[in-house]
């Protein structure tokens, strides 16, 4: 049995729209240099300055207002 709450269509509206969400929407920032700005996706952030370590959040995580 599923731990699930919800049913494999509804899980799978849950996802799409997490997924759209995302689309420009996510929040970089370089550990390195300091510089922060908005991607597209989270798949090999690179900063300007060359860096890799870059931490990012999904903007939907942030609450409005």
């Amino acid at each position: 049995m599923s731990d699930s709450h919800f049913t494999p269509d509804e899980l799978e509206r849950w996802r799409f729209g997490l997924a759209q969400a995302n689309l420009n929407n996510i929040l970089c920032h370089c550990r390195d240099c300091d510089e922060t700005w908005m991607a597209s996706d989270d798949e090999n952030l690179v900063c300007a300055c060359g860096s890799r370590r870059v931490e990012h959040i999904p903007c939907w995580q942030f609450p409005d207002g």
